[in-house]
């Protein structure tokens, strides 16, 4: 009888044991919202060859933010429209991942549009 209720004490705190550690799924970028530290003095964050072509890619697109399509609100194809609304792109992007809509960008990609508006958004 003894042993059964040590046994029956073993099989529950295993239990808890493997419960408690074993489903540990969090994602660290998920839980922190873009808070991971970036070290921009070694990510290449300049407009015309970094930033233009992921707001191309990702964002100016067919039914999105493109003059052709003329079905987004806020248009994203010179450097005056992506610049002007950069705050905006940070907090969608970089904070929030809610864009674009088809699924957040890259981490590379947030880091980069991350150094590019955290410099000042230039025209480099």
């Amino acid at each position: 009888m003894r042993s059964n209720i040590i046994f029956v004490y073993t099989l529950f705190i295993a239990i808890m044991v493997i419960s408690v550690t074993g489903c540990y799924y969090d994602k660290a970028e998920l839980l922190y919202n873009g808070s991971q530290t970036v070290n921009c003095s070694t990510i290449s964050a300049k407009f015309s060859p970094d930033v233009k072509t992921i707001i191309q890619n990702k964002c100016a697109i067919t039914g999105c933010h493109n003059s052709a399509s003329g079905e987004g609100s806020t248009i994203l194809e010179t450097f005056t429209q992506i610049s002007g609304k950069a705050a905006r792109i940070y907090q969608r992007c970089v904070v929030e991942k809610t864009m674009p809509s088809n699924g957040p960008l890259l981490p590379a990609e947030i880091a980069v549009l991350k150094c590019w508006i955290d410099s000042g958004a230039p025209n480099n």
